[in-house]
């Protein structure tokens, strides 16, 4: 199929890296790879942190939409609609109205409904992202959590469910040569749950002084110096800033390190999470949001309950201490990404979650 491909929350070409923007990507790489020719059709970013804010879209709204309307008057049209993350701080203002103008199926990937929000001042942005899950003719969601949210929201909604993925091709050249006593942590600085993640992992790491480990930091952003200052009281000798790397550099390092340390505060899954186990080094994080959807608890890492920064800590010493459970969940976690979380696979369940749904003209 000719599909149309949009983030409203942020595009694929964003120059800023994120997990939003790699998940894009990553969509797109499956969606070709099952043989789907692939545009994006817009850049244009609907987030707004303030319902005002959403207000003074409108004229551009407007525009963008008259944009495609013209576009597809005389060019080829698309045989899809195909929408990553529609939520109320980003709703697909055009998916819903072209679909229905131009009669093609629309599908919504990780879309997300919180009914608290009406009460926030965001009623009609919440109203446009129930409507477009409504009428697509599937919603896939990537957890079990989220597939439920929508459920419990819109019981009508027609849903589906992928697993969280990623390319494993680089991580297949990695010859994991661990060293048990570096904890790994991949993260961008910036305010809010990254913020939290790295000051509960602080806290932990200040509980565990005296085991021998050391820790590398890769990841950069805006609040760099405020993440820096959390670790400040541990010995500068036992942190290392490794900046922001690129995807290869990044697979090379996690090869060499011995575990994966992240609390994952407000994760939606984490594709870091995913990287790491590829790479062969087993994960402490919490057992909250959707990071279950990613570790597989006490085989590929372990999961402690939300805030419990003792018991984090606990769990950290526990595998430092035990080469040989941290060992056998390093294989176990290389295991599970690389055979069952792979593009590959995600290519093909993705392609047949369409042919069942859109392809056969559910139009919602």
């Amino acid at each position: 199929m000719r599909v149309a491909f949009y983030a409203p929350m942020k595009s694929p070409n964003h120059p800023v890296p994120s997990g939003d923007r790699l998940m894009a990507r990553l969509l797109i790489r499956a969606l070709e790879i099952a043989g789907h020719e692939v545009e994006i059709v817009s850049e244009f970013r609907s987030y707004a942190a303030t319902p005002e804010a959403a207000a003074g879209l409108e004229p551009a709204i407007r525009a963008e939409l008259q944009r495609l309307r013209e576009k597809w008057t005389s060019a080829q049209r698309p045989e899809l609609w195909f929408c990553y993350h529609p939520y109320y701080r980003s709703p697909d203002y055009f998916g819903p109205v072209i679909s229905a103008e131009f009669a093609i199926p629309y599908v919504t990937v990780e879309a997300s409904y919180a009914a608290k929000r009406d009460r926030t001042g965001w009623a009609g942005q919440q109203t446009l992202v129930g409507e477009a899950i409504r009428r697509a003719a599937v919603n896939i969601s990537f957890t079990e959590r989220d597939r439920a949210g929508l459920a419990a929201a819109i019981p009508q909604a027609r849903l589906a469910g992928l697993k969280p993925f990623i390319d494993t091709a680089l991580f297949e050249k990695v010859l994991p040569v661990p060293d048990p006593r570096r904890l790994m942590t991949v993260a961008m600085m910036r305010a809010g749950d990254k913020m939290a993640s790295y000051a509960m992992l602080a806290k932990a790491l200040r509980l565990v002084e005296d085991r021998p480990w050391t820790l590398a930091v890769i990841g950069d952003g805006p609040m760099r110096h405020e993440v820096q200052a959390l670790f400040a009281d541990l010995p500068a000798s036992r942190i290392e800033w490794l900046g922001e790397r690129n995807a290869s550099e990044i697979a090379g390092m996690l090869g060499r390190g011995g575990l994966y340390v992240w609390p994952g505060c407000g994760e939606a899954y984490g594709l870091a999470y995913l990287e790491a186990q590829a790479a062969g080094l087993p994960v402490v994080a919490q057992e909250t949001a959707g990071v279950p959807a990613v570790v597989e608890a006490g085989v590929t890492g372990l999961l402690t309950p939300d805030g419990d920064v003792a018991a984090y800590a606990a769990a950290m010493a526990a595998l430092v201490d035990d080469a040989e459970r941290r060992e056998a969940m390093g294989q176990a976690a290389r295991r599970f990404v690389l055979e069952k979380r792979s593009l590959a696979m995600a290519a093909e369940r993705l392609d047949g979650i369409l042919q069942d749904y859109a392809a056969t003209g559910v139009m919602g």
